[in-house]
């Protein structure tokens, strides 16, 4: 059996999380808790395509914040 993450030719959906973390997902697994889907579901390229054109901080949403704050505050 392959890696149904790795199926080139499979159908994928983004999730987001509350951190602002993107993962690319195959759409016939359950989406875990805490996920939630933005993208999809489409081929695997056009999910990929979506990611990288979305998630442009890699750094997570409390991150952020926290550094905001603490650039504000200095």
């Amino acid at each position: 059996m392959t890696n149904p993450f790795e199926d080139k030719d499979g159908i994928f959906i983004v999730l987001i999380n509350d951190e602002g973390q993107y993962s690319l997902w195959p759409n016939f697994c359950q989406v875990p808790e805490g996920w939630s889907v933005k993208f999809g579901p489409d081929r695997k390229e056009a999910c990929s395509e979506y990611i990288e054109n979305n998630w442009l901080d890699m750094r997570p949403t409390s991150l952020i914040r926290e550094m905001e704050s603490a650039s504000h505050s200095g």
